[in-house]
């Protein structure tokens, strides 16, 4: 029988995440329902390093709906979005696609990281969730959100809570709290019982809010 992961550099398969959806719904009521509803459902990585950095800067701050709509332009207008034709693409092309400046250049800094392979994901896979995040935040426009996207989607880290995501703040808020607040410690608690699989955890409590899977 599948068990466990038993470190932060193990990565989430198929199987794994059936586990893992029925370790949570066992422990967590709230998991048990969402787990339920979303049945036969579950993260799917795109297998992509680039893109899902790229997508996570994309993302910063804004919706799911509206991060999806500027991708589809930056498709639209770049072909496919790779280091080679985000670095070619001027910072007004960008910008046309519906970037601000800022994450224009992020984008152009991220793509500039990658073609002068002053990154490396490859050796990551063997790396702990923590030096992987302290790597990523030297890069420009990367903060520790991002860089949990990137563990969570492309990595498939199993227990990562990004607790700076707006989104997984609003759910819980939401399903523990019936819509009034809860502190950050308040938050640290409840995941606290979702060891070692609060990356499923989150994508549940993502999924609940969102009419299409949350994807970077």
């Amino acid at each position: 029988m599948p068990v466990a992961p038993t470190s932060s550099s193990a990565e989430l398969s198929a199987e794994g995440w059936r586990v893992a959806a029925r370790a949570l719904a066992r422990r967590d009521p709230v998991l048990r329902r969402l787990v339920k509803l979303y049945d036969g459902e579950r993260l799917e990585p795109r297998g992509d390093p680039f893109g899902t950095l790229a997508r996570a800067i994309v993302g910063q701050q804004i919706s799911v709906k509206a991060a999806a709509s500027v991708w589809a332009r930056l498709e639209q207008r770049l072909g496919e979005v790779t280091p080679e034709s985000v670095a070619r693409a001027r910072l007004d092309r960008l910008r046309r696609c519906g970037l601000s400046q800022q994450k224009a250049r992020y984008c152009r800094s991220l793509a500039a990281h990658f073609l002068e392979r002053r990154i490396d994901p490859l050796r990551w896979h063997d790396e702990d969730d923590e030096a992987i995040i302290a790597e990523l935040v030297r890069v420009k426009g990367i903060g520790r959100w991002t860089a949990e996207m990137f563990l969570i989607f492309y990595l498939l880290r199993p227990d990562v809570l990004p607790l700076g995501d707006i989104g997984l703040k609003r759910a819980l808020m939401l399903h523990y709290a019936e819509g009034g607040a809860l502190s950050h410690t308040d938050m640290i608690a409840i995941g606290e019982g979702w060891r070692p699989w609060r990356s499923v955890a989150t994508w549940y409590l993502w999924r609940s809010l969102d009419p299409l899977p949350v994807l970077y």
